[in-house]
């Protein structure tokens, strides 16, 4: 007997998304695989952004659905759906008046652990994304660099140990120095937790440092699917045109 695959971790099934009379998103059907890093890449108005929203309930598929650990969004509770799924996003969205413990340690609170438990979360979190917890777990996040304030916004993404992680456009306001920095850390940090990450970028450069796997987007459909070595020999116009800006 042929074993069973194992089910994909999130999978697109003839999804669209139509608002204010428009079609946003045409008949996306594609799959991710648990500790995959897909990027999903495309230039402003493509849709990559309301595709990565459809995957935590932000939004709900106009038509087709989308199924999380086999199971359609619509059929999970929000809340559980979630405490499943980190998100982590350009403008960070720190509460300025907690410290960065507190920050970080604010889903596990919410989620009635005890308080031993998460500082102790606390404390591993903030090393493993490279931040001294005796150093910067006292602070405010005014006090801290966009840089390290990014990584606090990693660390509070991870804090539930979810499944999955949503990240758009976490880098985009970053100096290009720090950029590169925090993308090479991202791409260690996913291979030692083997998190199913999915990126949202406008930056051909940014998605081929980080991606297992490149999802192209334009006009609200997928138009390319594969991985950073096959992108780079695509002949798809639009796949062609991001290429020319290594140039």
């Amino acid at each position: 007997m042929v074993p069973s695959l194992p089910l994909p971790e999130i999978c697109f099934d003839h999804v669209g998304f139509d608002a204010g009379g428009r079609v946003l998103l045409d008949d996306l059907s594609f799959e991710v695989g648990a500790g995959e890093f897909l990027v999903l890449l495309g230039r402003s108005g493509s849709g990559k952004t309301t595709t990565m929203k459809l995957i935590n309930r932000l939004i709900t598929p106009t038509r087709g659905q989308v199924l999380v650990s086999g199971k359609s969004t619509c059929a999970w509770d929000k809340i559980q759906l979630r405490r499943q799924v980190g998100y982590v996003i350009q403008e960070i969205g720190l509460f300025p008046h907690f410290t960065i413990a507190r920050n970080v340690g604010l889903v596990p609170a919410l989620q009635g652990w005890d308080a031993t438990k998460i500082d102790q979360r606390v404390v591993e979190l903030l090393e493993l994304v490279g931040l001294d917890p005796g150093r910067f777990r006292d602070c405010y996040p005014a006090q801290l660099s966009g840089g390290q304030r990014q990584r606090v916004g990693v660390a509070r993404a991870l804090a539930a140990d979810p499944l999955i992680l949503l990240m758009d456009e976490p880098f985009g306001a970053l100096d290009p120095i720090t950029r590169l920095d925090l993308q090479q850390e991202l791409r260690q940090l996913q291979q030692r937790l083997g998190k199913t990450i999915i990126f949202v970028t406008h930056d051909i450069q940014e998605a081929l440092v980080l991606a297992s796997r490149i999802g192209l987007m334009q006009g609200g459909k997928l138009v390319f699917l594969g991985t950073p070595a096959a992108f780079q020999q695509s002949a798809h116009p639009e796949a062609q045109a991001f290429l020319r800006c290594l140039a």
